[in-house]
């Protein structure tokens, strides 16, 4: 059962179960109390004796993992209670990341071929894995291998479907941070911020207010060059074990004038320029 304070609890038991002569400290006289002292894990662990009382009592709860590693060699904690003690807080060690190839499943991509709506699927990085026609027809960035948060910042062209674009921006950028959540530590992530960051002051500055919104549906207003102003609901569909895929499908009010213009984009002559199909991409 999960306790309240489970990682002060596991800590004070190790403790008290540890020989200070195991842990290379010369026993002079009576002690009182049976292991290590707290004041002595935290000098054998280099960390303050009052940072080391705050994680028994609970008072701080998410040490970093160099602070666990360095208290489970002090308690001589193997390899399964080291990891035990690490699963106790929402610190981990930094895993070693290699970009990987993401993939849709084969019936996502069916699914997108069917639907007479423009739909994609996005990584949780934002970049466009897999699309079709009418998507790739409302806007040419939506096509695999282009993420929509530096197409945003980065392509004037992109940037003059959005009437409202500093709206937009703030919206892409909440988002950006609510799909990647703590996980900034991906290289992937890492080299995507940091080119924003150089190359776009307004990017720049909403990163650093650390806005979060959750990534759902919501309204989208687009100034299409041929379609006109474009007023859309967006929904975005997360995609089960697929690591943080979003399916996201662009509709709009039956019968509204963006319909019929959604219908004429998704017309044989609008379409005439061939275009990778979401099977294909």
């Amino acid at each position: 059962m999960s306790r309240p304070n489970a990682l002060g609890e596991y800590l004070r038991a190790r403790r008290e179960l540890t020989d200070p002569v195991d842990a290379g400290l010369p026993v002079v006289g009576v002690r009182r109390t049976p292991g290590l002292r707290r004041e002595e894990v935290a000098t054998l662990a280099g960390i303050s004796a009052d940072y080391y009382l705050r994680l028994e009592q609970g008072r701080d709860r998410n040490p970093s993992p160099q602070v666990l590693q360095a208290l489970a060699r002090v308690l001589r904690l193997d390899a399964t209670a080291t990891e035990h003690l690490l699963s106790l807080t929402t610190a981990r060690p930094a895993a070693s990341r290699r970009p990987r190839r993401e993939t849709v499943p084969t019936g996502i991509r069916q699914l997108l071929d069917a639907i007479n709506l423009p739909a994609f699927v996005e990584s949780r990085t934002f970049e466009v894995l897999a699309a079709n026609r009418l998507a790739g027809a409302v806007s040419p960035n939506i096509r695999p291998g282009v993420n929509r948060l530096r197409s945003i910042f980065l392509d004037p062209a992109e940037q003059d479907l959005y009437p409202d674009w500093e709206q937009a921006v703030r919206g892409v950028v909440a988002g950006f941070r609510a799909s990647v959540g703590s996980d900034v530590d991906d290289p992937r992530i890492i080299q995507l911020v940091g080119e924003l960051s150089l190359a776009s002051d307004t990017f720049r500055r909403l990163w650093a207010r650390h806005d979060v919104t959750a990534l759902a549906g919501g309204t989208l207003r687009l100034r299409h060059p041929r379609a006109g102003l474009l007023e859309l609901r967006r929904e975005k569909l997360p995609l089960s074990d697929s690591g943080g895929q979003i399916l996201a499908v662009y509709h709009a009010e039956p019968g509204s004038q963006s319909a019929r213009a959604l219908a004429a984009l998704a017309s044989p002559e609008a379409m005439e320029t061939p275009r990778a199909s979401a099977a294909d991409a």
